[in-house]
């Protein structure tokens, strides 16, 4: 039971973080950019997205540390700015989509549970489901928030510099580009006394939504 528990939530992490990519590359082919049609990325079979770095060698890295938790990525999906007619705000539309994808994910999951809690009664029932439903949507709601953090190489990166005035975008999209991934490795490693500096901010912006998506939830 435990195995199989074990493979369905693997299973729907690497939904989550599939739906994520194609949903950028669906939004970006909508708006004129072809790029990540053409690369074949447009599918749910996962073996285009696979990333050797964040989606094998990371997850299993963090798996087998202390932490013991699965963190990873997909690769990315292919964008070509000079094909979109607004490029900054079909970015900012395209960034947007990954996230909205993961929220409206976990929303579907919550609909299923509550369904089935009230199908298949009982405390035992409610204990399995909640377990199995509750991690993936954790996990889909976790992809969002996170995404959402205003750092390049990740979604709320591109969606301030898209908000941005156009000076300030500039500048803002040259400095991210330097130093954002100095940045966020510096936010989500736990080196002060355990914890990352992020926890404090994604946390209760986690406990907040899983308290409306999962009946009888308790903050993480």
């Amino acid at each position: 039971m435990e195995i199989l528990f074990l493979i369905i939530i693997v299973i729907g992490i690497a939904m989550a973080i599939i739906t994520h990519e194609v949903a950028h590359g669906y939004v970006a082919d909508r708006l004129g950019d072809p790029t990540a049609r053409l690369s074949g990325r447009l599918t749910l079979n996962p073996i285009p997205h696979i990333d050797l770095v964040g989606t094998i060698i990371v997850p299993l890295i963090f798996y087998f540390s202390p932490l013991h938790i699965i963190f990873g990525w997909a690769k990315p999906v292919p964008i070509d700015p000079y094909n979109l007619k607004n490029p900054k705000k079909d970015l900012l539309l395209i960034s947007l989509a990954g996230p909205a994808t993961n929220i409206a994910f976990a929303v579907i999951l919550a609909v299923f549970l509550r369904i089935l809690i009230i199908i298949l009664p009982g405390e035992a029932s409610y204990e399995i489901l909640s377990g199995l439903f509750g991690s993936l949507i954790g996990t889909n709601v976790l992809l969002a928030v996170f995404n959402l953090i205003p750092i390049h190489p990740l979604d709320g990166g591109k969606i301030l510099v898209g908000i941005l005035p156009n000076r300030q975008s500039r500048e803002v999209d040259a400095f991210l580009n330097r130093f954002g991934l100095i940045l966020l490795l510096f936010l989500i490693l736990p080196i002060f006394g355990g914890n990352s500096l992020i926890s404090p901010i994604v946390g209760p912006i986690m406990n907040f939504v899983l308290r409306i998506l999962i009946p009888g939830f308790s903050t993480i």
